[in-house]
């Protein structure tokens, strides 16, 4: 599949005219990845017309992600830089913005610009990051969320060090179960406040106190916070937990109103659950919410409720919508609520009436998120099979198709020959359907058979969509066909289908990896002594239990994995996760623990194997994989570990490392047939 079809087309016609011949069609390349760029987080002015979105690029000389603020009209005209930072929203009237960006100490705060004239003015002057910025509806003011620090000094009687002595610093004291977290390191001790500033800078207030935490913390993180002001900007709605025992809590929360003059706290859900992103109605009469009550399943799909703004008459709309709901935006007539989500595969914009019909906004093979709406219009990001990610807007009218605004990807795929990319459904052997996508090189010929690469998707609660992957449109480029899946556990396919492998991971969720391996070697193009398989995190979990289980695949790439639950518990930033996926703990009956170990699997291993992991890996810690690795070598399996730097969970989040990780996956793979070792092929 070709992209950017119609500029080859052009060109093409161009060369008819002059009689110069066109170029081949070129093929991805690792090094195109350093300008690669992202859009995210589009925001539409509350007249309608205008669109601030983040747009990321590849800072090559710091081997990191940035981000900028890019302005234009809501069809994509006039598109242009705006300013450094990020998380930019419109104010009510749309004559001003908030965003994020560092201050000259290179702190984030909030800043304001006024859109008329182009002035700017730092809004918040603090020492921790403020989190969830939202303004007021009387746009007067600002509210965010940060940390209010606590620390609990344990005094000694040390004697003093000698004159000119170098004594260790203090030890780290600690007394909470989740300590840590990834892509933070430790954690301070303390909880998450809500603020509000005046929106033209000032002294911030703070609105709660005591053991509040603002903000979901599931599993011991923390990500941010939803902020709803009703309209008359005297009370905001957010999501969190007042609990003495937070430490301890697993997927709780509630939604709670402060009244932002006596700084009174309401809480509004009652029932116990996970009750997240409240969002209040135009009119202020109620609250679009999402979560489920109270559950022992390790996974339970959070649905659209509603209640009304003193929290009386909640109940779940949506009727038998099977679906995950995210990203909640009211109808401008307190009609309705409109929300992205998952699909079989692909992820789509939904509304639901209060009396709980649902219909599709947008529709196809595709994913489409919804940021923000104004004037009936919906603005999101897109991407498909052959679209990297991209500003796109809607009609709020059933069964539309995204229409794209940006192309900020357009010149470097131009001329590029992509895989091809087709559906792939298949069934287990104990009779489960479930489905996936391959992806086939450039210039497939049926007659000829491929290498073929299984990649495997984390989570385990999580799903593979129908959209743009660069890294498996490398690997096709490279000759290789792809296929990924959404095996039992994925999301986006029913509740039913994400809980079968509650307290029982890994486990059918191989039946199906395995049946859609068959699947595709079944169609006749695979060349079955070079297949591979690979995945990170979760997929780190199956790889290394593929290959305990079946010698089909010539060699492995587990990346970032668990190997072994008893470990994981104590040293992965999530112990609470850990513990919640077994009926027992291992002091009680270790039979699971060890069961759906893979290190107690490697026995059966023969397959080659490159470990793959992150030094600060905080999820999936490299103890995890110094265990595998160590045991594959006792055995005499060819192996290798590999130890990424400046990398937490993942290997892919620096630039380099993302290169590295398919190069090395490349490499590794062209060194074996399932014959055993042949003539290295390096990737350049």
């Amino acid at each position: 599949m070709r992209a950017g079809i119609s500029t080859i087309t052009v060109a093409l016609a161009a060369t008819i005219m002059t009689g110069v011949i066109a170029e081949e069609p070129g093929t991805l390349d690792v090094a195109d990845y350093l300008n690669y760029e992202r859009a995210a987080d589009p925001q539409l002015s509350p007249d309608g017309r205008t669109i601030i979105y983040t747009r990321s690029w590849i800072d090559q000389q710091a081997d990191n992600w940035d981000a900028d603020l890019w302005i234009m009209n809501a069809d994509g005209t006039n598109h242009r830089f705006l300013v450094d930072g990020s998380n930019a929203r419109w104010s009510p009237d749309g004559s001003r913005i908030l965003y994020l960006a560092p201050d000259k100490h290179k702190k984030p705060q909030i800043h304001v610009r006024w859109m008329e004239d182009g002035a700017t003015s730092q809004v918040t002057r603090i020492q921790t990051r403020p989190i969830s910025p939202t303004w007021s509806p009387d746009g007067s003011q600002i509210a965010y969320i940060s940390i209010i620090p606590s620390k609990t000094p344990w005094n000694i009687e040390l004697p003093s060090p000698p004159e000119g002595a170098t004594w260790s610093k203090p030890p780290r004291i600690l007394d909470r179960l989740h300590y840590r977290q990834d892509y933070v390191g430790f954690t301070e001790p303390g909880h998450t406040h809500l603020f509000v500033v005046p929106a033209n800078s000032g002294s911030p207030r703070q609105l709660t106190s005591g053991e509040t935490n603002v903000g979901p913390r599931f599993f011991g993180l923390f990500f941010g916070a939803s902020l709803s002001w009703t309209p008359d900007s005297q009370s905001i709605v957010f999501d969190g937990l007042v609990d003495s025992n937070l430490d301890k809590s697993f997927q709780e929360s509630n939604i709670y109103r402060v009244d932002v003059t006596t700084k009174e706290v309401t809480q509004l859900t009652q029932d116990e659950g996970s009750w997240t992103f409240p969002v209040v109605s135009p009119d202020g009469e109620r609250i679009a919410y999402t979560g489920f009550p109270k559950s022992d399943k390790t996974y339970t799909m959070p649905r659209l409720y509603v209640m009304d703004i003193d929290g009386g008459n909640a109940s779940m709309t949506g009727g038998d919508f099977d679906r995950p709901v995210q990203q909640l935006r009211w109808d401008e007539r307190n009609r309705g609520v409109y929300f992205a989500a998952e699909d079989q595969g692909y992820v789509n914009v939904f509304f639901a009436n209060l009396g709980g019909k649902v219909q599709p906004v947008t529709r196809g093979n595709h994913t489409v998120s919804i940021s923000s709406l104004a004037r009936n219009t919906g603005v999101g990001v897109y991407s498909s099979f052959y679209q990297p990610v991209e500003v796109a807007t809607f009609r709020l009218s059933t069964d539309q198709t995204p229409e794209l605004i940006t192309g900020i990807n357009d010149d470097l795929l131009q001329g590029i020959d992509l895989g091809e990319q087709k559906d792939l459904h298949f069934t287990a052997t104990d009779g489960n359907e479930a489905h996936g996508w391959v992806i086939t090189p450039p210039g497939f010929d049926e007659n000829e058979t491929y290498p073929l690469i299984m990649e495997i998707h984390g989570g385990p609660f999580a799903m593979y969509a129908g959209n743009f992957r660069f890294d498996f449109q490398l690997f096709a480029a490279a000759g290789f066909t792809v296929i990924y899946t959404n095996p039992r556990g994925s999301t986006g396919y029913g509740e039913a289908f994400s809980q079968a492998i509650d307290h029982a991971y890994p486990s059918v969720d191989y039946d199906d990896l395995i049946a859609a391996v068959d699947a595709i070697v079944a169609q006749g193009n695979i060349d079955t002594k070079r297949m591979y398989v690979g995945g990170c995190s979760g997929g780190g979990v199956l790889s290394s239990w593929v290959i305990a289980h079946t010698d089909r695949f010539a060699a492995a790439a587990v990346r970032c994995p668990v190997s072994n639950w008893l470990s994981l518990a104590g040293t992965s930033d999530i112990p609470k996760f850990t513990y919640a996926f077994f009926q027992k703990p291992f002091w009680e009956d270790p039979t699971d623990w060890l069961h759906h170990s893979s290190l107690m699997h490697v026995g059966k291993v023969n397959t080659p194997t490159i470990v793959m992991t992150g030094e600060q890996d905080l999820r999936t810690p490299m103890s995890q994989s110094e265990e595998y690795y160590a045991a594959l070598k006792i055995r005499d399996v060819p192996s290798k570990l590999i130890r990424f730097n400046d990398q937490y969970h993942g290997t892919g989040t620096r630039p380099s490392n993302f290169m590295r990780t398919v190069l090395y996956m490349m490499s590794w793979y062209n060194r074996y047939t399932i014959d055993g070792a042949v003539e290295a092929v390096d990737i350049e």
